[in-house]
């Protein structure tokens, strides 16, 4: 019974021999396909976020908190705003990946070269324009010749203020510029050692709120906010309704018209993809929501931004998260989403491969039976051109390695299918035997 069961219907021997080496061959095009696509994102990645207590810090931790729970670590770094964003994101010494960056802060051709990619607007950070109240300023030209904060140059508005001093007919000499940071700026305000304070920011910037609600400190209402967004692309005409602050005491008292550039999110063009992807879904969690400036689901998107928008990023604003990434945990679905390409690739391979292993697997099994014969053969040879003396000696060597020979293939597993293959054998062997017997019959009835 030991024997029957060495038969089968498939040799997983042959099976593992024919198909092993395509196996591997395909499992070394996964793992090179893998190390290429490299779908797995950084462990960490560096976020240049802005000045202490800004808005860019605080928004940046929560970032930081949405990326943690998908075991990625943002690393927070302080600047003093847009302009230094941009010097870090340009240089690769600084290790900063991502930043935020005002729009307006750069050009696109000098973004492109620059290698950097945008991951879409976040939220609008108006032009504020604090001044104190005895100054009867409806009209930007009439600042000539007043002291006007408008910060640090690395805070990008310095710049984004020149410009509009520009379309407004004023060269920067026509005023006192100076550039403290805002905390000791506003002081400087409520001292009087300054006229007017400019800065750009969320209007839940704890400075924002601190200032709208102080006597004597006004807010400029930018009457020809229409008119700027015409002549300077990147800003937004938005509105600061009346009673926002406080309904209970009316503040403001009116509606304000105000400019707004809007906060980006910058990355090096080679950021991870996936790290690409984490931050645009965890943008559409963090600013997804109402504000003061912005209906729900306005923001984020790919206006308002001078830089190239990420391909992927904007895929992401007009169709929706990734089907995959809807119902599978983002690992799953980011490896799905970067493979599939390298899947359908190794699946056309594997059809030409596949051709090779049927006829691999028939060489195998038969060569279990086929290279008796080799011994079979050196049998017949052993007896031809025997001495006369030793044929008796030779002819009883021949008939016990002919026994071993059977005893052997009587013990080869092989498929039912190939079963004719080891039948045609044992009667190749009962032959050769039959022509042993009858040469030694032939050698008794000779003479001694």
């Amino acid at each position: 019974m030991s024997r029957i069961f060495s038969f089968s219907r498939i040799s997983l021997r042959g099976l593992l021999f024919s198909a092993g080496p395509v196996l591997m061959l395909l499992a070394a095009a996964c793992l090179l396909a893998y190390w290429i696509v490299d779908p797995s994102p950084p462990p960490k990645v560096t976020l240049s976020t802005g000045q202490e207590n800004s808005a860019y810090e605080e928004i940046g931790k929560r970032y930081a908190a949405q990326l943690a729970r998908m075991g990625v670590k943002v690393d927070l770094v302080r600047s003093l705003g847009s302009q230094e964003n941009l010097d870090r994101l340009v240089d690769p010494r600084s290790g900063v990946g991502i930043a935020f960056v005002q729009s307006g802060s750069t050009e696109m051709a000098q973004a492109e070269r620059q290698g950097l990619v945008s991951l879409g607007s976040l939220f609008t950070e108006p032009v504020w324009l604090f001044m104190r109240e005895r100054k009867a300023v409806t009209r930007l030209s009439q600042l000539r010749g007043m002291k006007v904060n408008v910060g640090p140059e690395g805070t990008g508005v310095p710049q984004l203020f020149k410009r509009i001093l520009a379309v407004n007919g004023i060269e920067p000499g026509e005023l006192a510029l100076s550039g403290l940071e805002n905390t000791p700026a506003t002081v400087a305000l409520l001292e009087g050692q300054i006229d007017a304070l400019v800065f750009s920011s969320a209007p839940d910037a704890p400075l924002v709120q601190m200032l709208l609600q102080t006597p004597g400190i006004r807010l400029f209402d930018f009457a020809q906010a229409e008119a700027y967004t015409r002549r300077l692309p990147f800003l937004s005409h938005v509105v600061l309704p009346r009673g926002i602050v406080d309904l209970g005491r009316d503040l403001p008292a009116r509606d304000y018209h105000l400019i707004a550039p809007t906060a980006t999110l910058v990355a090096r063009a080679d950021l991870h993809p996936a790290l690409v992807d984490l931050f645009v879904h965890a943008a559409a969690q963090i600013h997804n929501d109402a504000g003061w400036f912005q209906r729900r689901g306005e923001f984020p998107n790919a206006n308002y931004t001078e830089i190239p928008v990420a391909s992927s990023a904007q895929k992401y604003y007009r169709s929706g998260p990734p089907f995959l990434q809807r119902y599978l945990p983002f690992w799953l679905a980011n490896l799905f989403d970067r493979m599939w390409v390298i899947v359908v690739a190794l699946g056309a391979l594997m059809l030409p491969l596949s051709r090779i292993v049927p006829p691999l697997y028939v060489w195998q099994v038969r060569s279990r039976v086929y290279r008796w014969y080799g011994q079979l053969r050196a049998v017949e040879q052993a007896l031809e051109e025997v001495p006369q003396d030793r044929r008796a000696d030779v002819y009883r060597e021949q008939l016990e390695r002919l026994n071993e020979i059977e005893d052997r293939v009587n013990h080869i597993a092989i498929p039912l299918s190939f079963a004719d293959e080891l039948y045609g054998l044992r009667s190749h062997i009962g032959f050769v035997r039959r022509r042993i017997a009858a040469l030694m019959e032939e050698r008794a009835g000779e003479p001694a």
